[in-house]
């Protein structure tokens, strides 16, 4: 059974790789972007491809169930009968040098539970069970406590089970905030009904494209977003554009979208064609639920709050900010016009606020999301 799970463990780590910088490279220019702080998203996908091709070779190993995903979507797979089981694993990212800074640990397990159900969800499946990996880089009861009170809160808000995990000691290996450093890393495990999976095939021309807002910067672009903000700041300052410290506003946790999904799903008068969680690469996340169609995203919020306060101190672009932060929008729901108004008013029974934010038309050229940013047509 242990070497059963290390397989799990080894190829969900290596499907969804998250790249984390401790330090950063000297910058030469004051305008910032997320290439020049070490993230280049194209070259990340080009070796997630080159991954994805290796793991396929694993898709007829199994002698019971067949693999229907197993890499390019919000989770793998695997149809066992009715039923199909749908995988994830993802962690926090370089959000957690920031609960090392504040020696602050409760919330970051939100983040990863979140990280990884608000992923699941987009394809239809209900989150059912979840494990987690904590490596430290000193044994600390303390830290481990307090991550695991989030990772509860977050099983909460998702209605799940947390069925175990694994804990390491790696002073070797692992780097950040002095004694304070670890990592945080979760899988979960969802289920769903073959009929009922949602994997974009059926957006079409006309469907609605719904933003749900997010709770700030989630759980993405941290590299990026560190760079900028604490060269200028400390965690404990507040700034013009921040209602709370730097710190806490960083800290905040990635908002959880399940329950509301899970309740619209079971609405039989409800159409949806698609769900996109909005996390590393932004709105660009739009174009892997299908690309034979355009995701013209008209009605994007403005730069507010630690968004606006990122892109002011770091001297970024507009466009830029678009490509690299969600921008307040945490999910989008792609679905003909008749169910927009039961969407929209089943997240705000949920204390979500949700609107249009744009609309599906037909392809332009090579064009798959294309934005409006300041009053023009960006490219995404």
């Amino acid at each position: 059974m242990l070497s059963e799970m290390d397989d799990i463990r080894r190829v969900c780590h290596t499907t969804f790789i998250r790249i984390s910088f401790v330090s950063l490279p000297h910058l030469k220019s004051k305008r910032m972007t997320y290439s020049r702080v070490g993230i280049d998203v194209k070259k990340i996908h080009e070796v997630q491809k080159s991954i994805g091709d290796i793991i396929s070779l694993t898709h007829t190993f199994p002698t019971i169930g067949n693999v229907i995903s197993g890499f390019g979507h919000y989770a793998g797979l695997i149809d066992i009968g009715s039923k199909t089981f749908a995988l994830h694993c993802d962690g926090v990212g370089t959000k957690v040098i920031i609960a090392q800074m504040m020696s602050r640990f409760d919330n970051i397990g939100i983040d990863c539970v979140a990280m990884n159900v608000n992923d699941i969800i987009c394809i239809g499946a209900h989150p059912i069970a979840f494990i987690d990996y904590i490596a430290l880089r000193s044994t600390n009861q303390h830290i481990v406590q307090e991550i695991a009170k989030g990772l509860v809160k977050g099983a909460r808000q998702s209605d799940m089970a947390i069925i175990g995990g694994e804990t390491a000691i790696l002073p070797d290996l692992i780097a950040g905030e002095d004694r304070n450093a670890f990592d945080l890393v979760g899988m979960v495990l969802g289920i769903v009904d073959k009929s009922d999976l949602i994997l974009g095939d059926r957006i079409t021309i006309g469907d609605i494209i719904l933003g749900v807002e997010s709770s700030g910067l989630h759980s993405n672009g941290y590299t990026l977003a560190r760079k900028v903000l604490l060269s200028k700041h400390s965690i404990y300052d507040t700034t013009p554009h921040l209602i709370r410290t730097v710190g806490e506003e960083m800290l905040t946790p990635t908002m959880i979208y399940s329950k509301p999904v899970i309740e619209i799903l079971k609405q039989k008068h409800i159409s949806v064609h698609g769900f996109a969680h909005i996390t590393g690469g932004s709105f660009t996340k739009l174009a892997r639920l299908n690309k034979n169609v355009r995701y013209n995203l008209d009605n994007l919020p403005k730069a507010y709050g630690i968004f606006k306060q990122i892109q002011i101190d770091g001297h970024i672009k507009t466009k830029e900010m678009y490509k690299t932060f969600n921008m307040g929008i945490g999910l989008c729901v792609i679905l003909p016009k008749h169910s927009v108004d039961a969407v929209i008013s089943i997240f705000k029974k949920h204390n979500m606020r949700c609107y249009q934010i744009g609309i599906v038309d037909e392809k332009d050229k090579n064009v798959t999301v294309i934005a409006n940013i300041g009053g023009k047509n960006e490219a995404l």
